[in-house]
């Protein structure tokens, strides 16, 4: 069996001892030294002696430099930061950011403010519809396209439109908004049978005149000359004889006055409550005052005793059965028409 090296070597001797026999037998090798395995070959491990000198301790701690090291050492180059900038691009430089910021707030703005921007925009759209629309009619009213070129007259009997359409020819060429309505009842008055009249604009250039003209009533003289009137005792033509169909009306003194409690008035009433065939044979009506109404009846010549004009509707009809059934008779007394009598 070979022997590990270094296994018969003389240990040496210790400081202080005496040295060992030559005879002293070799120390025994220790658990370290013996192989681990068959074949493997261990170091020998060094035996240090204990009064040997040891290696001072390396300290972990790195050596500080002294000031007069630090001014002994070489300067190394300063770092390079670049070009500095100008101030025309620093200005630039917050322009830019600036803006950028501008921006950035309008956006937020614009976020937060979206539905009452919408509302806003709705309002002002149809505020914009609405003034454009009138604008349009005020200008295509004003505008030469709709000026007056044709009078029309409507309902005109005892009238003649011609006559009323040339007495409104100075409205001619004016635009129909624009058109002169005092002027036009002005111009309308000069004709006594007008009882009322109604303007329709019929764009592009033609005005319709409605005219409703007066009824004749009665007949009033005047003199010598006998003037027919209406309910109102308005004027509508003067002859020198006395109209045939329509019944002489005689009002005297106060009861003259076409007022609503004159007896020209009450006369009215009652000529105009009648039916048609009835007042048809009214030769005369007079009336003292506004309860005492009578009138005479042509080719007869009965008299009727009318009262007041109140209640005239049932006083008609009793009138109207009166002289179916007593067509002889001299006297119809329908003031009480509940209770009549004929004479």
């Amino acid at each position: 069996m070979k022997r590990p090296q270094g296994f018969d070597r003389a240990a040496a001797p210790r400081a202080g001892m005496p040295d060992a026999p030559a005879s002293a037998a070799p120390e025994r090798p220790s658990a370290q030294e013996r192989p681990s395995a068959v074949g493997t070959v261990t170091q020998p491990i060094p035996i240090v002696r204990k009064d040997a000198p040891t290696a001072p301790a390396v300290s972990r701690e790195p050596e500080r430099e002294t000031p007069e090291a630090v001014r002994t050492a070489p300067r190394s180059a300063e770092p390079s930061f670049g070009r500095v900038p100008s101030n025309r691009e620093i200005a630039r430089a917050l322009r830019t950011a600036r803006a950028e910021r501008k921006r950035v707030e309008r956006g937020e703005v614009r976020r937060f403010t979206k539905r009452s921007r919408h509302r806003r925009m709705l309002w002002l759209g149809a505020a914009g519809v609405v003034v454009a629309l009138v604008l349009g009619v005020v200008l295509v009213g004003l505008s030469p396209l709709l000026a007056l070129r044709h009078v029309e007259v409507v309902g005109a009997s005892r009238l003649d439109p011609a006559a009323i359409a040339k007495k409104l020819g100075d409205q001619v060429g004016k635009p129909l908004a624009l058109l002169d309505q005092a002027e036009i009842s002005s111009d309308l008055a000069g004709f006594p049978l007008i009882r009322s009249y109604a303007l329709e604009s019929h764009p592009p250039d033609t005005l319709v005149v409605r005219i409703v003209e007066r009824q004749p009533i009665g007949v009033v003289q005047q003199g010598s000359a006998f003037v027919l009137v209406d309910e109102a005792k308005v004027p509508i033509s003067s002859s020198a004889a006395r109209p045939a169909d329509f019944p002489l009306i005689s009002a005297a003194g106060a009861a003259a006055d076409a007022n609503a409690d004159s007896g020209f008035a009450a006369a009215a009433a009652v000529l105009a409550s009648l039916p048609t065939d009835v007042r048809g044979r009214v030769d005369t009506i007079s009336a003292k005052t506004k309860d005492d109404v009578s009138f005479t009846l042509r080719g007869s010549g009965a008299t009727v005793v009318w009262g007041s004009a109140e209640d005239s509707e049932l006083k008609a009809a009793d009138l109207a059965a009166l002289l179916k059934g007593a067509p002889d008779a001299h006297r119809f007394d329908v003031s009480s028409p509940h209770s009549v009598t004929t004479g």
